[in-house]
């Protein structure tokens, strides 16, 4: 039996230029926390040129690698399909969220000391 969906099919032409977007991305995003595409390979449990090849845009990445990569990665599986990705505003990475709850389970004294450390480093950036 075979599946219908809502959405046709993508074209070849689309699905290659949708890969290498989605490459753009991860490289991007992995560049961004200092990741090697070793350590991602070793978190995913694949070969480092496999890595290089989803990157490249020149293999398709299973979707059941999405979830896991996206995490690595610091993302929403949104973020890293490029759907909801917000232009031109900037907010906390999904990391900096996570801190900032484990700031916030924090005893009162420890989170000023905290804030302290903030607002003196943002002083001396200008920010």
């Amino acid at each position: 039996m075979a599946v219908t969906t809502n959405w046709p099919p993508m074209k070849t032409k689309d699905e290659n230029v949708f890969s290498k977007e989605l490459g753009e991305r991860i490289a991007s995003a992995r560049k961004a926390q200092h990741r090697t595409q070793q350590e991602v390979a070793g978190h995913l449990g694949i070969a480092q040129a496999t890595v290089a090849h989803y990157e490249a845009g020149r293999m398709r990445i299973p979707t059941f690698y999405l979830p896991a990569l996206a995490e690595i990665l610091g993302l929403t599986v949104d973020e890293l399909l490029g759907q909801n990705v917000k232009s031109g505003k900037r907010g906390p990475t999904p990391k900096l969220l996570k801190q900032l709850e484990r700031i916030s389970q924090l005893p009162r004294i420890k989170q000023q000391v905290v804030m302290e450390m903030l607002d003196g480093f943002l002083a001396k950036t200008g920010h």
